[in-house]
């Protein structure tokens, strides 16, 4: 965790950061660049592997030719430096094997077939959770902090101006993953921190 004061929901530890800054994705500016820049795959739960090759027949038209032959010849994950489950990435690049570009613009395969209800997966839940990375420790807490990314200035900056927060952002995602009850504790303590 970071040194900015701690939420405790039940076994979850949340950055304040996350009720206190400001985001707001700015797809126009970053084009998706977080799909192709970065030095290891999207982090991975040990049940998303399983979703991604499941639903793989629906979402593969979406993928770059060299994309499905990386899933292909190498499967739906791979595990990275730190030894964690990750996507995998195409040949010794950066990008992920589950990108789509049209326009030059990069969108996930996954979330498109998803989109166009083709799928029932829609995509990591670090990917949709972005900027906040969880980290699951051996004890069973969940500790979620907010992660800064250069590429993604614009969105921090964004978020200030349309005046949303990091979890009014990704209130689907947090709900998603965490559950109702969460989220509503999450807002109620973002009203004692923010004190509105």
């Amino acid at each position: 965790m970071n040194n900015s004061p701690i939420i405790e929901i039940g076994d979850i530890l949340v950055s304040s950061e996350i009720v206190t800054e400001y985001f707001s994705c700015d797809y126009e500016e970053c084009r998706g660049a977080c799909c192709i820049i970065g030095d290891s795959g999207a982090p991975l739960l040990e049940t998303e592997a399983s979703l991604l090759e499941r639903d793989y027949p629906q979402f593969k038209k979406w993928m770059s030719p060299q994309g499905r032959r990386k899933a292909e010849e190498c499967g739906f994950f791979e595990i990275d430096r730190d030894g964690d489950m990750v996507t995998p990435l195409i040949g010794n690049g950066e990008e992920c094997a589950y990108t789509s570009f049209e326009d030059g613009a990069c969108f996930c395969a996954v979330e498109r077939c998803h989109s166009a209800g083709q799928c029932r997966f829609v995509k990591p839940i670090s990917c949709r959770l972005y900027p906040i990375r969880a980290k699951i420790f051996s004890n069973g807490i969940t500790a979620l902090n907010l992660h800064r990314w250069d590429i993604c200035k614009g969105a921090f900056e964004k978020g200030e101006r349309d005046g949303v927060r990091v979890y009014e952002f990704l209130k689907v995602p947090l709900t998603d993953a965490y559950g109702e009850q969460f989220y509503e504790a999450l807002c109620g303590a973002a009203k004692m921190v923010n004190g509105f």
